[in-house]
């Protein structure tokens, strides 16, 4: 993955200026167009307002859920592919018998993984990545959102009143 370059507009000389131009200069190449975008830094204090959030949630979900979420980070996976957060492989392996054998691989490797078995297809989903490295503030807010939903119906309280909880501690 290429990390961002960031560069500075110069009004004045109506020129973007790179902040690293070596680096620039190696990733960009002359007489090439490219579009440049806006990047909003993400908010530290979203990221740890989610976090704590999601885990007064966990404490507080039906005794029944307690061994399908064994930790706050298993909530917050399941909760991002419920909410449409996720990368999917499938694989055709053939035969039923060969898909039922590599689902019991895949489910083995990845603790948070949704895996299912459709025949001969085996359908891998795993959760993307809220890291800031991985996900713009805009859709980091998106998905933040989305499993506050999701999470608050599965314990049956208002979404704005398990974030004002967690914003009020």
């Amino acid at each position: 993955m290429t990390h961002p370059t960031a560069f500075t507009w110069d009004a004045e000389a109506c020129v973007m200026v790179p902040e690293w131009p070596r680096l620039a200069a190696r990733r960009f190449t002359g007489c090439e167009d490219y579009l440049l975008a806006p990047v909003e830094p993400r908010s530290d204090a979203s990221h740890r307002h989610e976090f704590a959030w999601l885990r007064e949630a966990w404490k507080n979900l039906p005794e029944d859920m307690a061994d399908e979420f064994p930790t706050p980070e298993h909530l917050r996976k399941w909760a991002l592919i419920r909410a449409g957060y996720f990368n999917e492989t499938l694989l055709d392996v053939g035969s039923n018998a060969a898909a039922l054998r590599v689902a019991s691989h895949l489910r083995a490797r990845d603790d948070f993984a949704h895996v299912v078995v459709r025949g001969p297809l085996v359908v891998e989903r795993t959760a993307k990545s809220q890291s800031v490295r991985a996900m713009g503030k805009a859709d980091f807010q998106a998905s933040k959102t989305a499993i506050l939903d999701i999470v608050a119906a599965m314990i049956g309280v208002d979404p704005a009143t398990l974030q004002r909880q967690q914003e009020a501690a």
